[in-house]
């Protein structure tokens, strides 16, 4: 019995396929058509590389310094040998003992910087017990007033020297100011400022220091009375100082580690050496 042969039918192609083939090759510009396939690639990688500087300018660069303190090897500016440490109730109860002898770049911590007040009601809960060990470990101490914008300049300076004795040995008393009310202009700003200044001066007849982001001085601090009064400037993660003007005091990181204080804590240098560092200090400035 044969096998029927069944006739090959032969496929048309349709008209849905023929769209769809052309619909792909009109989606293709035609000043693109024109030139081979591989300078598409070459253009795309140049495209993308673009985008990953541009990513890594504006946004992976400016946080570098951090990323290094948090997560690789420690890196602090060079050329400065007094080092210190700024410590609150955030940093909690210390270990003197084991802080004694930590070390920040084979330099032992000369100062240290207290937070003592902030606004007009408020003491730091640890300020007493570390301003008392700071001295008795054989520091350079000093206490700073954090300033608020709720209660007047006077009643922030008479409220730091009510709570605060500071002592000959001890560094001038220190202002840090980081916020300006939205709605108070500039000048009187500074005004309010410079009462706090010159209050606590008349007391202790040294100019404080005062304590601010470099950006912050420059916009809001910029005016010539305030070069008189000695600079503590906070500027993190960057190799050097960007701020032109003088200054004593650089906070350059927050991320520090040492023994005996858990957790972070900020890091300080002092612009100059240990003999200036001292004639700095309360009795010592001529």
């Amino acid at each position: 019995m044969g096998v029927r042969k069944v006739p090959e039918v032969k496929r048309k192609r349709s008209s849905n396929t023929r769209r769809r083939r052309k619909t792909v090759s009109s989606a293709v510009p035609y000043f693109l058509r024109k030139y081979p396939r591989w300078t598409w690639w070459v253009g795309g990688i140049g495209v993308i590389s673009v985008y990953i500087w541009l990513f890594y300018y504006f946004f992976v660069s400016p946080t570098g310094f951090r990323w290094r303190a948090l997560y690789g090897e420690a890196n602090y500016p060079d050329g400065y040998e007094i080092h210190g440490v700024d410590i609150s109730h955030y940093q909690g109860d210390i270990d003197w003992d084991d802080l004694r002898n930590a070390m920040i770049e084979g330099c032992p911590i000369r100062f240290i910087m207290i937070k003592a007040t902030e606004g007009s009601s408020r003491v730091d809960e640890k300020f007493n017990d570390n301003f008392y060990m700071a001295r008795e470990y054989g520091y350079i101490r000093g206490a700073y007033h954090f300033w608020s914008n709720k209660s007047t300049a006077r009643e922030q300076a008479y409220f730091f020297l009510d709570k605060v004795r500071l002592e000959d040995g001890d560094l001038p008393p220190v202002l840090d100011v980081e916020h300006k009310p939205k709605d108070q202009s500039v000048e009187d700003f500074q005004r309010d400022i410079l009462t706090w200044l010159h209050v606590v001066e008349d007391k202790y007849h040294v100019k404080p220091i005062i304590y601010t982001y470099y950006k912050f001085k420059e916009k809001y601090l910029n005016a010539p009375v305030f070069d008189d009064y000695p600079y503590w400037i906070a500027h993190y993660y960057v190799d050097k100082v960007e701020y032109k003007g003088e200054w004593k005091f650089w906070q350059h990181t927050d991320v520090g580690r040492l023994p005996g204080i858990k957790g972070y804590v900020d890091f300080n240098i002092y612009n100059g050496s240990y003999y200036d560092l001292k004639k700095l200090t309360i009795g010592s400035q001529d």
